[in-house]
């Protein structure tokens, strides 16, 4: 580079630096395509346990600018009350919360948690805007915590 002009020496240095970025670039696009590959989810009889069990909350927001027998008729033209729960899915807690619909807590094993995404998305949209919240049992800890606080 002793003779080289310093234009062709940034030049030659501003390449590198392309090669160095498309280089990086293609090889983050190649991790990323090959973790965001999808494969179908496990069915079947997968049961919570212990260590692989989670809670989820699903809030299952209504249109409120559609009168509810509007809601129920495109629930059932959907097949919501037949596919949901999925079967061998527990129900923990099943509300209404008035003003805003339907709080519903599941215990399921983590492997079956994409199958009940889809089974919501196939069969709740449109009646429900829904919102989904991992869970977890706090009531142990926070009546400890209560018990001990008026115990003195």
């Amino acid at each position: 580079m002793h003779g080289m002009s310093i234009g062709k020496e940034s030049a030659m240095r501003s390449n590198r630096r392309t090669l160095t970025m498309a280089a990086l670039l293609a090889g983050a696009l190649a991790l990323t395509s090959t973790t965001m590959a999808q494969t179908s989810p496990p069915q079947g009889n997968a049961a919570p346990t212990a260590d692989n069990a989670v809670l989820l909350t699903v809030f299952f927001k209504h249109d409120q600018s559609r009168p509810l027998n509007e809601l129920n008729a495109q629930l059932d033209r959907q097949g919501f009350h037949k596919a949901f729960p999925p079967p061998g899915i527990e129900v923990v807690s099943w509300y209404v919360m008035m003003g805003i619909g339907q709080v519903i807590t599941l215990r399921l094993p983590a492997s079956r948690l994409r199958e009940v995404n889809r089974v919501i998305e196939d069969t709740a949209w449109g009646s429900y805007r829904t919102e989904f919240y991992p869970t977890y049992d706090y009531k142990a800890v926070g009546m400890a915590q209560h018990d001990k606080a008026t115990a003195n």
